[in-house]
């Protein structure tokens, strides 16, 4: 995305740079690109930060949500091995109730 960016701004400074009619002109077609290149590169960093960030919610709320599966399935583990249903794991030992 940033290299998008500043090939763009690259480009409007040849651009700019090519109907200007004075070296003076030129010079500050280039500088003004040179702005704006430098402008557009703190938007794009600024937006992979707002994208990072985001990416590190979801991946935070997906965290969260996997510890409450896994502990709501050990509970209901736990419980199967008590009552001695064949096939449950007793979360505490790691030892699986056999089958009749």
């Amino acid at each position: 995305m940033r290299t998008r960016i500043i090939t763009i701004a690259a480009v409007a400074a040849l651009s700019i740079g090519a109907v200007a009619c004075t070296q003076a002109e030129t010079e500050q077609a280039e500088a003004d690109a040179a702005v704006a290149a430098d402008q557009a590169g703190d938007v794009a960093a600024q937006a992979g930060e707002v994208i990072e960030s985001g990416a590190m919610k979801a991946a935070q709320a997906v965290e969260s949500g996997a510890g409450a599966a896994a502990n709501t399935l050990e509970q209901n583990q736990a419980e199967a091995a008590a009552e001695g249903r064949p096939g449950a794991v007793d979360p505490a030992t790691d030892q699986r109730v056999p089958a009749n």
